[in-house]
């Protein structure tokens, strides 16, 4: 198989599993898998604006909710090409959990870093009412999206 192909499978299903725990998060936790915000924050990219004081404060745009549901999974693609390109190809041939999960953890400093201070939330979630919680909220998910990259490794494993 193609390596590139074998890449974006990866990042497509370290995405679902990603999903797959929100939807379980959102069931025991009620806290809504949504990325109708992250929607609103690229559709105002091509007018130039890319900080918000606030998003939720920012006026909705047409079709923000497909809009980050398609960033959600291409940032997941794009996330598996930096991690086959920091372990190597050889990964596909033997997929191990350990480096899948420190490429997962390392993916958190993109919604501290950028995503969450152009939302108007702070580094870190920082000015949000529970910091401590969203940060802790942001490393789950971002770890079980490094499960998720050993399951796509897996799965392709399998029909190798």
């Amino acid at each position: 198989m193609n390596d590139l192909f074998t890449t974006v499978f990866i990042g497509l299903i370290a995405t679902i599993v990603m999903d797959i725990w929100g939807i379980i998060r959102q069931r025991l936790l009620s806290i809504p898998l949504s990325y109708d915000f992250v929607g609103r924050w690229v559709a105002y990219f091509p007018r130039g604006k890319f900080r918000h004081s606030s998003i939720s404060s920012s006026p909705r745009v047409r079709h923000e909710r497909i809009i980050g549901w398609l960033t959600h999974y291409l940032t997941g693609v794009l996330f598996a090409l930096f991690f086959i390109g920091a372990c190597g190809t050889q990964w596909l041939d033997t997929p191990s959990l350990m480096p899948a999960m420190i490429v997962g953890g390392t993916t958190v400093a993109f919604p501290f870093l950028i995503m969450q201070p152009a939302l108007g939330m702070g580094i870190a979630a920082s000015q949000t009412p529970y910091p401590l919680f969203a940060r802790i909220q942001s490393i789950v998910m971002h770890l079980i999206f490094g499960v998720g990259l050993f399951v796509g490794g897996l799965i392709l494993q399998a029909f190798r």
